[in-house]
């Protein structure tokens, strides 16, 4: 009996989270707000409170995170990164400082502690590069000369990723200074070993994994990804960093084959995440941290704007591609929520999982809009300005050509 309610409420949450996914498609729009809507409604407080199969979409949620930074990793190699951060860690540097600190202020204006204000300020650090790569596809952009900036700025936070996780792991597990130091080490010194050994040695790894038949592909790429992550989680690191370092081990043939077979399996584990994420936000909890919330959001969209300005206009960039660079990065999705997932979790601060929530909806949705509207707005005002200098500055002419006399 219990199994079979078990299944009904997962098919159910399956079938729906396909349709609601049908929906945002048509409307082009990217599909989490609705995912963590659903789990909003299905979760405590919600229309129609899950029992039987929550424990099972937890496990599921777990996978979801596992796969959604292994593919992020399997986009990248080792070399791509190394000469990333070498040529453009300066915009790193701006970025975090702009979206980082006003998470982090925040956190500490509404008296939640030094740990809640690290977790919430990589929540306003970490663009989502799912949201962003499918917005520059849908307005054509992929070949535009700011697409490479944009992309070198997401890179970045992907690879601050590896060593802000464990950090943000051991604060929230309560760890100590020695061993939150151990943690870190233990992190930095693995990933800088799997980038040396995927330098040095990933057409060996990328050969050994290899597999013509795409089911044993399949199995031991998602098999090897389970157990680093696993032992990663043993280790207290992160899974997550455990996953992302897989991915950036594997190269080739097998990245782009792996790539294509976890996709799929990607989309349906990540949907799982937000749902559950979702349920375990209560909706009355959301109506006190709305007004944070949307002021967070202003301001770090306008952070995440000058962010990309500035990085586009150091890579010499046209104006109009600085604008579209820095509209293009405000989006923020799944690593938020993985983030404030990691807090949630070990229940630091009842308030944030709502405020992260709220944040998200907000810019997942603004994000789309401001990829495609800050370019034109932006030059409209800056038109505007010049047409109303325009006459100040010829009268100003004409008087100091006038005549002595005519003064």
């Amino acid at each position: 009996m219990h199994s079979g309610i078990l299944l009904i409420e997962f098919g159910s949450i399956i079938l729906g989270l396909g349709l609601l996914g049908r929906a945002a498609a048509r409307f082009r729009l990217s599909p989490i707000p609705l995912y963590l809507l659903a789990g909003l409604a299905f979760g405590e407080g919600g229309l129609l409170p899950l029992g039987a199969s929550e424990g099972f979409i937890a496990a599921g949620a777990e996978i979801g995170v596992i796969l959604l930074l292994l593919m992020l990793g399997l986009e990248y190699t080792a070399g791509d990164l190394v000469t990333n951060l070498k040529a453009h860690y300066p915009a790193g540097l701006v970025d975090g400082a702009l979206n980082a600190l006003p998470g982090a202020a925040a956190a500490l204006l509404l008296g939640w502690g030094p740990v809640a204000a690290v977790v919430l300020a990589g929540v306003t650090w970490i663009s989502s590069s799912g949201v962003i790569a499918k917005v520059l596809g849908d307005l054509g952009r992929v070949g535009n000369r700011e697409t490479p900036v944009i992309l070198s700025v997401l890179v970045l936070e992907d690879l601050a990723m590896a060593v802000y996780l464990p950090i943000v792991t051991a604060l929230v597990a309560g760890a100590g200074l020695l061993a939150g130091g151990v943690t870190l080490g233990i992190a930095l010194g693995a990933a800088g070993l799997v980038l040396f050994v995927a330098v040095r040695y990933g057409r060996v790894i990328s050969r050994f994994v290899s597999s013509d038949d795409p089911e044993k592909l399949l199995l031991v790429v998602l098999g090897l990804t389970i157990l680093v992550a696993g032992v990663a989680q043993q280790l207290q690191v992160s899974a997550a960093v455990g996953a992302f370092l897989v991915g950036i081990a594997l190269s080739g043939e097998v990245a782009e084959g792996a790539h294509t077979l976890l996709s799929p399996l990607r989309d349906l584990f990540a949907a799982v995440f937000f749902v559950f994420f979702g349920l375990h936000t209560n909706p009355a909890s959301i109506a006190p941290v709305l007004l944070p919330a949307l002021a967070l959001a202003l301001v770090t969209a306008a952070t995440k704007i000058a962010t990309g300005y500035w990085a586009a206009r150091r890579a010499g960039i046209s104006v109009k591609g600085r604008w579209r660079a820095g509209g293009a990065l405000v989006a923020r999705g799944e690593f938020s929520i993985v983030i404030a997932g990691l807090a949630v979790s070990a229940g630091i601060e009842p308030s944030l999982g709502p405020l992260a929530t709220a944040y998200v909806l907000i810019l997942v949705i603004v994000g789309p809009l401001t990829a495609r509207f800050t370019e034109p707005v932006a030059m409209w005002w800056v038109g505007r300005r010049t047409a109303a200098r325009k006459p100040e500055e010829s009268r100003q002419y004409e008087e100091s050509e006038a005549p002595v006399a005519d003064r």
